[in-house]
């Protein structure tokens, strides 16, 4: 039940766009902190694919990739490295170019992103595929943040990275993506303007792992006791390792070690990542790991230095290269802080989108009314593209990441169509290349609730209709469970792809569920996890106007 008072509501909707209501929300289904002085890995449950972290002060900011996902590059925020909270996003409304009518481009634009502290002001690189490396930045990590500039504009350019050095000179380095610049598994250096907003030499390849370090990708670039050190994944996504190189000279020649790789852990292709030392003069390494549906989730492992060559993880043969650990001793800040973890359920009692909700392409203002007043989000129904063929062409869903392996989502929705036409639609939805949902439409025979697959959504598949319910209300309490007991999926080769299964259920009171449909396994999306949330749309050719959907809470729970 709402418990909360109107005057909190009022509060919280004077706030900022974006900043998170509270830092001190704590997850049902996943909490690394063990309460004992020690974490248990992933830190993060949750698809935050090529994380990149900075320390200013006290403070650990990170971010991700976040591809066509609007607000994007969200900004999450920590006191020690285990508790993490949503503060902000950089790019709270969209992206260039804008596509109309409003469609996602699954996979494309914000990869691989680096965040860094530099003479008071945060900035953040990433590389978009098809235009180039763009650049924000902002006093503030909860913004406001700068409109992106094109700091170089090429193709196929990604995984972008600065380094401030010591002589005032600035220097990106970053990988090619094959499938747009037809090369890969290099890593190059360009120089950048004083004010870093300008790549002002061509880009030279400094290192080529053709031979032994396939896909080398993903750089960070640091610079420690007079050597230059890029930090890059290379091997794969699902089983690659974590190289290092350094050198005395920025553009080498650089020499090179691995560092981190799964050896005999079970933890699959632990790379691509951030180091951050602590205010006590702890190093530590921030990297995600692939595991399918669920998607690139965060881990963070002990790291030190020896002969000037990190070694991350736990290193038990002592040949230099660790490997990562399940759980560990809580890194030592100085202080301790309280548990906290990412937003996830939502009572709706704000003016703004909190935090943890993305759209699948830039947002149009006139999708949702935020009314905290009445603890409700009210969608509206949206027209779906001409050549719509199902969910994976549809702008406005609202999403947000899996938190945990084993969940349960439940929303409450009142379902209010236009009288004047049929074929509006809402409902939950689990969203990938495959999806899933409980879908409520207004039909010539009344409210028809359906449970919904569509295999290969990607590739323009129709949903398949498992199972319907009439219903005499248009108020309905939707759910859906997801369970996985670690074990593969059936046929796959990848260690990575833990089966993912989802069951559905409904009720008209709230509190005797209805199962309905058939159990659905869950897929992954374009580079990112399936998330899971809502939609409201109408058929293409209904214009004007049209009806709506009240959610009054969305709840993510154990059962």
């Amino acid at each position: 039940m709402k418990n909360k008072s109107l005057l909190f509501s009022l509060l919280v909707g004077l706030s900022l766009p974006l900043v998170a209501q509270q830092e001190n929300d704590v997850s049902q289904v996943w909490v690394a902190d063990q309460g004992n002085g020690t974490y248990r890995n992933p830190i993060l449950y949750a698809d935050y694919s090529d994380p990149d972290a900075c320390r200013v002060g006290e403070d650990f900011y990170m971010t991700s990739s976040s591809f066509n996902c609007l607000p994007g590059l969200q900004i999450l925020h920590s006191k020690d490295l285990v508790n993490w909270s949503i503060i902000s996003a950089a790019i709270p409304y969209g992206l260039s170019p804008e596509i109309v009518p409003e469609r996602p481009e699954h996979g494309n634009h914000v990869w691989a992103p680096s965040i860094r502290y530099h003479n008071g002001e945060f900035y953040i690189f990433w590389g978009d595929p098809d235009q180039g490396v763009f650049m924000v930045k902002s006093q503030k990590p909860e913004g406001p943040w700068s409109e992106p500039v094109l700091v170089k504009k090429a193709i196929g350019v990604i995984d972008t990275c600065p380094l401030w050095d010591d002589d005032g000179k600035v220097y990106l380095v970053h990988a090619y993506a094959g499938s747009r610049a037809g090369l890969k598994s290099v890593i190059a250096i360009c120089e950048l303007s004083a004010d870093a907003s300008k790549a002002i030499t061509q880009s030279r390849i400094i290192f080529d792992g053709h031979k032994g370090n396939e896909t080398s990708e993903g750089p960070k670039f640091y610079k420690r006791n007079g050597y230059y050190y890029i930090f890059h994944p290379a091997g794969g996504v699902v089983a690659g390792w974590q190289v290092v190189q350094r050198s005395k000279n920025v553009y080498g020649p650089y020499e090179w070690k691995i560092v981190l790789a799964q050896g005999k852990s079970s933890i699959n292709g632990p790379h691509q990542g951030a180091w951050v030392d602590t205010p006590t003069g702890e190093d530590w390494f921030l990297h995600f790991r692939d595991i399918g549906a669920y998607g690139r989730v965060v881990y963070l492992e002990p790291m030190k230095w020896i002969n000037d060559w990190p070694v991350i993880g736990v290193d038990k043969d002592g040949d230099g290269c660790g490997e990562p650990v399940a759980s560990y001793k809580k890194p030592n800040v100085g202080k301790t802080y309280p548990i906290c973890t990412p937003q996830e359920s939502d009572e709706f009692e704000g003016y703004t989108l909190s935090p943890q909700w993305q759209w699948q392409a830039n947002i149009n203002e006139k999708w949702a009314y935020y009314a905290g007043d009445k603890s409700i989000v009210r969608l509206y129904s949206y027209p779906v593209v001409k050549d719509y063929k199902n969910l994976w062409d549809v702008a406005n869903l609202l999403l947000q990441k899996t938190p945990s392996d084993n969940f349960t989502v439940t929303m409450k929705l009142t379902f209010e169509p236009s009288p004047k036409y049929r074929g509006e639609r809402t409902g939950l939805v689990v969203m990938g290349m495959d999806y899933a949902g409980l879908i409520l439409e207004n039909t010539e025979n009344g409210l028809v609730l359906s449970q919904v697959s569509c295999l290969r959504a990607n590739k323009g598949e129709s949903e398949q209709v498992n199972e319907t319910a009439s219903l005499q209300n248009n108020t309905v309490y939707l759910k859906v469970k997801f369970t996985s007991d670690g074990s593969k999926i059936k046929g796959s080769e990848a260690n990575s792809d833990l089966a993912v299964i989802c069951h559905f259920s409904y009720s008209t009171d709230g509190k005797k569920f209805h199962p309905l449909g058939k159990s659905f396994q869950a897929k992954e999306g374009q580079w990112i996890g399936a998330k899971v949330g809502m939609f409201c749309t109408r058929p293409c050719m209904v214009i004007n106007d049209g009806g709506w959907v009240d959610v009054d809470w969305f709840r993510i729970t154990k059962k």
